[in-house]
């Protein structure tokens, strides 16, 4: 049985820093391609970030880039989600996933794998 897991969210100021965490059980990280994703309250699920299975490619929505590092440690068969210089607009749940295919995705629906979320709250 496949299980992600994130850890990391909370309440910070903005232009903080935090670390999202998604521990994956059932898989191996390196061999899928994995992706984060958020979703603000009344607002669709939207692409944040995403990782080749090699690690060798990522790609950012432009809300975030320069901003975020996705990242992964395939030793801990975890991904991470570093977000610096965090604003108020990117408060919202973020979700851990993992699709089998291996090349970065920005679509949802090709996600086979989702985790439970972790709230991220910004303040002003």
């Amino acid at each position: 049985q496949v299980q992600l897991v994130e850890s990391g969210g909370g309440l910070v100021q903005a232009g903080d820093s935090l670390r999202l965490s998604c521990a994956a059980s059932g898989l191996t990280v390196n061999s899928c391609a994995m992706g984060w994703f958020r979703q603000a309250p009344g607002k669709e699920r939207e692409f944040v970030a995403a990782i080749s299975w090699s690690g060798g490619t990522t790609y950012y929505a432009d809300s975030v880039k320069g901003r975020f590092t996705i990242s992964r440690d395939n030793a801990k068969n975890t991904v991470f989600l570093q977000m610096n210089s965090l604003k108020p607009e990117d408060t919202a749940v973020y979700y851990c996933a993992a699709t089998l295919y291996h090349t970065v995705l920005t679509d949802r629906s090709q996600y086979h794998y989702w985790g439970q979320g972790t709230q991220v709250t910004v303040s002003s």
